[in-house]
């Protein structure tokens, strides 16, 4: 399996710190916000902010006192039943690319949650297309012809996630960060970017997992039978 840094060795903590450095230093931004996307399946949690005299930020989503605000309001996630027979269809090429690029299908199917909640032909704002949300540039250097074809845009969209997991070495935060935001954002910021929507999407993401993993415990991939 392809290797991750081990994120959930954070999950028992409530609050996390992260520090800035002004001039030539480098800037540490924070990598375990895992802490607080620890709920049960079909659970969610608020996330609060708050920065102390030292300026360093605290987040949890337990918050011990009134300094603390909120940061991000976390809604249920539904899952629409009607889409049971596409997701079936969808996981088997997930697991197809997972044994292909040693990944964790869980990981890539939180990927697809988050991008575009399975939805084969979302287009973002900004352009994005398909299952895990493919640029078009993007997607012409990973050699994908037509993003909205499924099999097509989970390749392309699997090969680029290993791609950025080797880039940062298995650090699956940076990988994310990038994902969303780009390599060039992460580099500039020298990790992960202080943008909402960034590290909103990793919250989503890491939570996703954390769902699918427990699920893949219990069930296996689906075989075809003629």
């Amino acid at each position: 399996m392809h290797a991750v840094q081990n994120w959930t060795k954070m999950l028992p903590q409530t609050s996390i710190r992260r520090a800035f450095w002004s001039g030539k230093k480098s800037i540490f931004l924070f990598a375990a916000l895992a802490a607080v996307f620890f709920f049960s399946s079909g659970a969610w949690a608020d996330i609060y902010k708050f920065v102390d005299e030292e300026g360093v930020i605290h987040f949890t989503n337990v918050p011990t006192h009134g300094k603390y605000k909120l940061f991000y309001r976390e809604k249920p996630v539904h899952f629409d039943r009607k889409l049971a027979p596409e997701l079936e269809k969808y996981d088997l090429l997930i697991y197809g690319a997972s044994e292909k690029y040693n990944i964790d299908h869980a990981l890539i199917k939180a990927v697809i949650k988050a991008e575009s909640n399975f939805n084969p032909k979302a287009v973002s704002r900004v352009g994005a297309q398909g299952l895990m949300q493919l640029m078009p540039k993007t997607a012409y250097a990973l050699e994908v012809k037509d993003s909205f074809k499924p099999e097509e845009n989970i390749e392309g969209g699997v090969r680029y996630l290993t791609y950025l997991l080797n880039l940062y070495r298995g650090d699956l935060y940076l990988a994310l960060a990038a994902y969303n935001a780009g390599e060039k954002a992460v580099t500039q910021y020298k990790g992960v970017p202080p943008y909402r929507e960034t590290q909103t999407y990793i919250q989503r993401v890491l939570r996703f997992y954390q769902e699918y993993r427990a699920e893949s415990k219990n069930s296996s991939p689906v075989n075809s039978s003629n």
